[in-house]
């Protein structure tokens, strides 16, 4: 181990800087749904169902937005696409609480999908700024960055809109992300460096099917998993600690499998040799199959449970590293735009698929649907290389 790969990834000219600024203007992204949702049940005084469906539709328009957004920044630049989605993109999130449901869904979708996607966008920033042998660790602290938001924003969120209101913090989050999209405008980093941009105006244009590889179709599907495991665990731990009467201590929970996760991160940046990121994500998986046995005290719950948390950042960040690898410079916004909407897509199937499980069986069922509904993912994804490495033989 070297914690010397830190350091140099940081002394590389303008990854700190972006690493940093990112994590700043990515915190709202934590807690959109989250407020939005608040907003429908508290000043709205709408039910459940119609607060999933906000969520929905925010997620939808996340989705369909990041490859998009991604695609026009490899034609057009940054600036172009921060100025024309920046200003719609707070256009809407100002305008949420001045309209009544149906248009508050539609406005729910907009805000989602022009949102310039700040996860592929750091990620971008790493790709163009830092050498690709220093990349594990670049790509290891800006998820470990991520999860350090999922473990503050939250609870902030709560606390402000307790004091406030749930519409106080939607115009807040639509004024952070204008004043971000104002100082990323200014500050303009550079999504290639300038072999990349020079080989990328050089080359022909290429076409989906020269680089949507078997391989990288996998990878998606790999991330996707990983996200379907992640946020399946979050909804099961919720259940099993409500079904105990001990939904007190979800804090604790919650806070030290962050902070497990973590500290598999920091670990996985420093190695000079990691697992790979099939590996890390069936691992992940298989360690959160027997945390259903562990389900009678929390304590116990959450000891079972810092294992798999281990392996997050680290498959996350694993997932980040192969699709850099693999996208071309001159469609890199969009493949990443993708990997945002295989994200979506993996927390899109787990919450409903695991929440049947733990309706229909119990409670600990959860933990076992979210790790298998991951292995299946992952399993998709390796016939896809099989199928690849069958092809080229």
């Amino acid at each position: 181990m070297s914690f010397r790969r830190y350091q140099k990834v940081l002394g590389i000219p303008r990854v700190m800087s972006a690493t940093l600024f990112m994590f700043v203007a990515g915190l709202p992204l934590t807690i959109m749904t989250l407020t939005l949702s608040l907003h429908v049940l508290n000043e709205m005084g709408r039910s459940y169902f119609d607060a999933g469906l906000v969520g929905t539709a925010t997620a939808l328009g996340f989705a369909v937005g990041s490859p998009l957004l991604g695609r026009m920044m490899d034609r057009h630049g940054l600036r172009p696409v921060v100025a024309v989605c920046g200003t719609v993109s707070t256009a809407a999130w100002v305008m949420l609480p001045l309209v009544d449901f149906t248009l508050f869904v539609a406005l729910a979708f907009a805000a989602g999908m022009f949102t310039v996607p700040t996860g592929s966008l750091s990620r971008q920033f790493i790709a163009s700024l830092v050498p690709e042998d220093y990349r594990r660790p670049a790509y290891s602290l800006n998820t470990m960055l991520m999860e350090l938001s999922f473990v503050i924003t939250p609870a902030v969120d709560i606390l402000l809109i307790t004091q406030y209101s749930a519409t106080s913090m939607l115009v807040g989050i639509g004024v952070w992300r204008a004043l971000s999209y104002v100082a990323l405008y200014l500050l303009n980093w550079p999504i290639r460096n300038p072999h990349e941009a020079v080989a990328a105006e050089e080359s022909v244009k290429l076409k989906w099917r020269e680089w949507m590889s078997a391989r990288l179709i996998g990878v998606l599907l790999v991330s996707s998993g990983a996200l379907f495991v992640l946020f399946g665990t979050e909804l099961a731990l919720i259940a099993v600690l409500r079904e105990n009467g001990e939904i007190a201590f979800t804090g604790y929970v919650i806070a030290a499998t962050s902070i497990a996760s973590i500290a598999g991160g920091f670990v996985h940046g420093i190695v000079h040799r990691s697992w790979s990121l099939t590996r890390l994500a069936v691992t992940m998986s298989v360690l959160l199959l027997p945390v259903a046995f562990f389900d009678h005290v929390w304590w116990w719950l959450l000891l079972a449970l810092l294992p798999t948390n281990l392996l997050c950042t680290p498959t996350l960040a694993a997932s980040s590293e192969a699709v850099a690898e693999l996208a071309p410079p001159s469609v890199r916004g969009q493949v990443m735009g993708l990997q945002d909407s295989a994200n979506r897509m993996g927390q899109t199937l787990s919450m409903p698929l695991v929440g049947f499980a733990i309706d229909n069986v119990s409670p600990s069922m959860g933990f076992v649907a979210a790790a298998c509904g991951g292995l299946v993912l992952i399993g998709i994804a390796t016939l896809c290389s099989v199928r690849q490495a069958s092809a080229h033989a």
